[in-house]
């Protein structure tokens, strides 16, 4: 804490990195892994805050487990971690974290967020741009899993942030 307040160090999460390194993915994602378990994958806001669409990391991180791999729940204040169907198409390597893929997160917002405004438009859009992805692709991925609730609302979610510039 001494070297933050000298100005040596910055706030990445819930740790540091030295000034002279620009915040970027492989600083978010070693942060997370000093804090949290290493099965764990990060998903939606905190896939996002670790792929550079989010510009701070929520206060709640979210992360998944695939459902195949029979873990117990981790119980935690800054955490938030379900059970999911996942592939490893769906997965990116990130300094040894697992993190869902900029298609992956942005689908997996669009359907799951309870309130869906600008700032979450904003936030797919980001992730369209990111991943280098459109609407096409987010439809392939919806329509991959039967049974997936909220296809509808998530795919009008998409079109719209679709519309959205690039920031």
């Amino acid at each position: 804490m001494a070297a933050r307040l000298d100005g040596e160090v910055y706030a990445v999460d819930e740790c540091f990195s030295p000034l002279d390194e620009f915040e970027a993915a492989p600083q978010r994602a070693l942060a997370l892994l000093a804090s949290f378990p290493r099965r764990l994958i990060a998903e939606q806001h905190t896939a996002a805050w670790v792929l550079g669409a989010r510009p701070s990391p929520p206060a709640i991180h979210q992360f998944c487990v695939s459902i195949a791999a029979r873990t117990r729940p981790t119980i935690a204040l800054r955490l938030a971690v379900r059970e999911v169907v996942i592939e490893d198409s769906d997965l990116l390597d990130v300094c040894g974290l697992p993190v869902t893929t900029p298609l992956r997160t942005a689908v997996d917002l669009a359907r799951s967020a309870a309130i869906f405004g600008d700032r979450e438009s904003r936030l797919v859009a980001d992730l369209m741009h990111i991943g280098g992805f459109g609407v096409p692709s987010c439809i392939e991925t919806l329509n991959r899993r039967r049974n997936l609730p909220d296809k509808r609302v998530a795919l009008e979610r998409l079109v719209a942030a679709a519309g959205l510039p690039a920031r």
